[in-house]
């Protein structure tokens, strides 16, 4: 199988792509000196959530937890202003939520992005992993909209993928209020975030026409994915374990760890993908990038995917690392080469 140009030396990123990387000529400049960000976690979830966050994320001051409190008083909706199915409680945690960031109307093009954080399905890296890339998006005329999903070991599957579909449903059915194209919306996901991401773009279903909630007449499939250093499968040998057990518990089927296992359930009918990782990434090793692009490649679903030698997991948008920082520039032009970008009537 050929996968195009593959480079792998210190100072630029191994591209899988049908062209030369425009990163590959870059020279790697020494890496700032990382510092670890403060955690104030419950017991429960602070193994999953070291794995998810190194040193380049950014702030240090933001205390990730269950709750997404990355964005102040901005816009939010609740998911299922009623309570959403299966709820255990009225907690902040029992109720899933996206966060409104509206492109600027001087660069607005029509996509959007719902924003899933990672955090290991037991907390919500809602900074690094939210509120910075809904602002990267808004950059580039893209409605971005961050959501807060329900998590482990309170909740397990399918209460994520429910909160993930319902958003994208949400944004649909409120699109002429958003001016966003309802043809035009992605989902992006980090880490479990990217699980969760690429669990949407696996599992989909186009809606109830005859619903009576307005909201589920609309389809949830994605019109395309962007994964960051993603769990994709829970049977390898290098799955996260943190994720997998917060997200099906210390027990599961193993019919829904196959079914859950995102690299077997990619058809030609998966949305095109963008992604990137690391070869250092030792949390969740880029093999999981790797299978999920081999699937799409066998399906033939345009796919690019883009393995830096350098860096640790859990990056965001590595405002803070010279080499990596180049992804978020490399998966703009992705999108505007898929016609994401194209601003329309």
């Amino acid at each position: 199988m050929s996968w195009g140009v593959l480079r792998r030396t210190p100072q630029t990123p191994r591209s899988l792509r049908g062209s030369e990387s425009r990163s590959a000529r870059r020279p790697l400049l020494p890496q700032v000196r990382r510092t670890l960000l403060a955690l104030s976690l419950l017991t429960l979830a602070a193994a999953p959530a070291a794995a998810q966050l190194p040193a380049a994320a950014g702030r240090t001051d933001y205390k990730i937890g269950p709750v997404d409190t990355a964005h102040g008083d901005r816009e939010f909706h609740l998911l299922w202003p009623d309570g959403a199915p299966g709820t255990l409680g009225t907690e902040p945690v029992d109720k899933p939520k996206i966060t409104v960031y509206r492109a600027p109307a001087s660069k607005a093009n029509g996509a959007a992005v719902v924003v899933c954080p990672g955090g290991g399905y037991g907390v919500l890296a809602s900074d690094h992993e939210g509120k910075q890339v809904a602002e990267w998006l808004n950059a580039l005329g893209v409605a971005a909209f961050v959501l807060q999903y329900r998590l482990g070991p309170r909740y397990h599957h399918p209460a994520p993928l429910q909160d993930a579909q319902r958003a994208m449903r949400l944004v649909r059915a409120r699109a002429g209020e958003w001016r966003v194209d309802p043809a035009r919306v992605g989902i992006l996901g980090f880490s479990a975030g990217g699980h969760l991401a690429s669990t949407a773009g696996t599992h989909f279903d186009q809606g109830r026409p005859d619903a009576a909630d307005p909201v589920e007449r609309q389809g949830s499939r994605p019109d395309f994915l962007i994964l960051g250093y993603p769990v994709i499968s829970l049977t390898h040998p290098s799955v996260h374990k943190g994720s997998r057990d917060n997200l099906l518990g210390q027990d599961p089927d193993p019919r829904l760890l196959d079914s859950l296992s995102n690299e077997t359930q990619v058809t030609a009918l998966t949305p095109p993908t963008f992604l990137f990782h690391t070869d250092e990434d030792t949390g969740v090793p880029a093999e999981h990038s790797i299978l999920f692009y081999e699937a799409l490649r066998r399906a033939k679903v345009p796919a690019e995917l883009h393995v830096f030698a350098k860096g640790p997991h859990g990056v965001g948008l590595a405002p803070k690392d010279a080499a990596l920082s180049v992804w978020p520039g490399l998966c703009a032009a992705w999108m505007e080469t898929m016609g994401f970008l194209a601003r329309k009537p």
